[in-house]
């Protein structure tokens, strides 16, 4: 490794001592996304890196996810772009500095328009912004908090088809609890479930996201 490339996995000496900040290299990233390849390409994969820095592992996944979307929706324009954003919508971090979260949110904003071929001011764009403000998180994984000491809470999202979406939220504690005795984030979740949405949105239109971002 050069001295340019180290300086690259780190933003100061001062951060790395303060918060044990360190990057990880871009072929460690690929090289463990590969021993869960099919999960890392899979659509609706819900991914969490507790984590997330500037976006070195979810960057990765949503564009490996965006490759899945093009192989099968992009004969139709319309599911090309409602599959890109549901791809984006199960991308999930958590991150420890305010300055490292946006930036991780900017990296996953790009890589979404890139797919899309569209500008920040496009109305798909400010859909996957408003679904960045609430997917990546500024917090502390540990405590499963936010700087305000309030509960981490995190947004189940659905694609129902025919350009509608569904969000449910749930507080990450309570996940992380399901997680340990089911193996997934959210599980297979269910009107019965044991734990009860924080909060429950009607059915929604990207533009209807979109909005919030506005």
């Amino acid at each position: 490794m050069t001295l340019s490339e180290a300086q690259r996995l780190v933003k100061s000496k001062q951060r790395v001592a303060d918060h044990g900040e360190v990057f990880t290299p871009g072929w460690m990233v690929e090289d463990m996304l590969d021993l869960v390849k099919h999960e890392s390409e899979r659509i609706d994969s819900r991914v969490l890196e507790p984590a997330c820095g500037s976006g070195n592992f979810l960057v990765p996944v949503l564009a490996r996810k965006l490759v899945t979307v093009q192989l099968r929706h992009g004969k139709s324009e319309f599911e090309r772009r409602h599959y890109a954003l549901f791809a984006l919508m199960c991308t999930y971090g958590i991150e420890l500095l305010a300055d490292n979260a946006e930036e991780c949110r900017d990296n996953l904003a790009e890589v979404f328009n890139t797919f899309l071929g569209i500008s920040d001011d496009d109305q798909w764009a400010q859909a996957a912004r408003a679904v960045l403000a609430v997917n990546i998180v500024q917090g502390d994984a540990l405590t499963m908090t936010v700087p305000s000491g309030q509960p981490i809470t995190f947004p189940e999202w659905g694609y129902l088809g025919k350009g509608k979406f569904q969000r449910r939220d749930f507080r990450y504690d309570d996940l992380t609890q399901r997680a340990s005795y089911e193996g997934t984030l959210f599980g297979e979740l269910d009107d019965d479930d044991l734990f009860v949405p924080a909060q429950t949105y009607p059915t929604m239109t990207f533009s209807q996201i979109a909005e919030a971002a506005a």
